[in-house]
């Protein structure tokens, strides 16, 4: 039985001995090396102070090194606290101060990069310089209801909250996304995404659960990711959707490449463009793509599968297994198919709240509708805000978050629907939609955006487009040429940033 992390990892010790668990540019590692380094980690760990229920941060690039340092922490009954690596000195203390952690293990580079630290020298464990103790460590015990993770992610306000996560929460998770992927142990599966990320940190769970291999990707070039997907086999890749625009570039090879051990794709942390949908279905016809949608506060919300993606490439599909999905209206009343309402999630993966933030979690995560728990306790469930809608099959289309609807003549808009409009004209690689006041009533819309091919985009061909194919409440007023864009730590363009940068800009002029 899998009751913790832990055993995810321990229970491959005879079964798959010599096979394959990590791949690192040019280290490979056998779960049974991957188990030992684990120990001997978790050893020099003990023998430091790190007890069970102690908070570690663990701030590391992707790598066999961050991974071994996950479960040696879990072995002990630790929490962990990931840290992307992209993050800078203000975020890093932030992320330490906010989740109490007792230490921080790092590697020299990143720790030169940070003029202070919140933690006292001995607290900073660096492992370029750390051995491994060769003395055994005593194992902790522990359940799959103790607290595993606490998991930051950015909001629309404010600083980032703590997710906190169970063992039982992300062991589920693993379970749920190997079901519906159909993963066996002959899995090769390829790490674009930070651990920081929900389903970056779930593709090493789904990997080791069926006993497969997780090949850590440094270079999200296209030509790069190309020659790994050859070269290592891979048959299985998960990217949000800049990577995939990216890949679906005139000039990246992963559109003129045959890939014949290709069998899935996954898309996350935002919709899919459906011209690219489209475009992959055309050049890698025997690859399955799973659109995928969810929330870390719930993990995972729905997918589409595969042989829909043709018929209605526009929606994100059903609950996932183990999970009902409920569309309500403002009264708390079920949606009709059609009618705008917010998702609430019940049922698997529900996290245990934000840490250290009573407000927050009593907003989120509140009494599950038209149901009572055991003994009268409700049973929780995650409202979303997020707005959807069904059709009459109850397939569910994202309409935008509740935060960040768009007021224009009257009507309700989310900023996806503008930007699918736009990456249809194929003249964006990556567009931004949002609104900015321009008086009392009335909000302009404003689209950043980087040109497919920066040297032939014109502004006004751009916006007879949007006349010709847009009505008048979804066109944007301002069109943004930018070279680039800035980036959440899981990769999604950050659009509150990019609004930052407008107004700082329109301040300047």
């Amino acid at each position: 039985m899998i009751y913790s992390l832990s055993d995810l990892l321990l229970m491959h010790r005879n079964s798959r001995a010599s096979h394959i668990a990590l791949i690192d540019g040019q280290q490979r590692l056998t779960y049974t090396q991957l188990i030992h380094q684990t120990e001997q980690f978790a050893a020099m760990l003990q023998a430091r102070g790190v007890q069970r229920g102690d908070h570690i941060a663990v701030y590391l690039q992707r790598s066999i090194e961050s991974v071994i340092a996950l479960f040696a922490v879990w072995s002990l009954g630790g929490v962990v606290v990931i840290i992307n690596d992209v993050l800078k000195n203000r975020q890093v203390n932030y992320i330490i101060d906010h989740s109490e952690a007792s230490f921080l293990i790092t590697d020299n580079r990143l720790l030169t990069s940070l003029t202070e630290i919140s933690l006292n020298a001995d607290r900073i464990l660096t492992i370029d310089t750390e051995k491994n103790s060769d003395r055994s460590y005593t194992p902790t015990r522990i359940i799959g209801a103790d607290l595993a993770l606490i998991i930051y992610t950015s909001g629309s306000t404010g600083m980032p909250k703590g997710i906190m996560l169970s063992h039982n929460n992300l062991i589920s998770g693993a379970f749920i996304i190997s079901d519906y992927l159909r993963l066996t142990k002959d899995e090769i599966i390829i790490s674009l995404l930070p651990l920081s990320f929900d389903y970056g940190l779930n593709q090493l769970l789904t990997a080791l659960l069926v006993g497969g291999t997780l090949v850590i990707q440094r270079s999200v070039l296209p030509a790069d990711i190309c020659n790994t997907l050859k070269v290592e086999k891979v048959t299985g890749m998960g990217a949000v959707p800049m990577v995939w625009q990216q890949l679906a570039g005139n000039r990246s090879p992963f559109i003129k490449t045959q890939f014949p051990h290709l069998r899935y794709m996954t898309n996350t942390g935002g919709r899919m463009p459906e011209n690219i949908t489209k475009l992959f279905r055309q050049v890698h016809p025997h690859v399955q793509i799973f659109l995928m949608f969810g929330l870390t506060e719930a993990f995972r919300s729905t997918y589409l599968p595969p042989d829909q993606a043709d018929v209605r490439p526009t929606s994100i599909g059903k609950a996932i297994p183990n999970v009902e999905l409920l569309v309500l209206n403002e009264q708390g009343e079920l949606c009709k198919p059609g009618e705008e309402g917010e998702l609430v999630h019940r049922g698997a993966n529900i996290a245990m709240g934000y840490w250290k933030d009573q407000e927050n979690t009593s907003k989120r995560f509140r009494p599950a509708p038209f149901q009572q728990g055991k003994g009268g306790q409700p049973e929780i469930a995650v409202y979303s805000g997020d707005y959807v809608k069904t059709d009459e099959e109850g397939y569910i289309y994202f309409i935008g978050r509740k935060d960040q609807m768009i007021k224009s003549h009257g009507m309700r808009v989310s900023p996806e629907e503008i930007e699918d409009c736009i990456f249809a004209s194929k003249m964006a690689a990556h567009a931004v939609a949002f609104a900015v006041p321009f008086d009392d009533v009335k909000s302009t819309i404003v689209i950043a955006l980087v040109p497919s091919d920066p040297s032939s985009f014109s502004q006004k061909e751009l916006n007879l487009y949007c006349k010709s194919q847009m009505p008048e409440y979804l066109r944007p007023d301002i069109i943004w040429q930018l070279e680039s864009f800035p980036l959440t730590s899981s990769g999604k363009p950050d659009r509150v940033h990019l609004q930052e940068m407008y107004k700082e800009r329109n301040n300047k002029s």
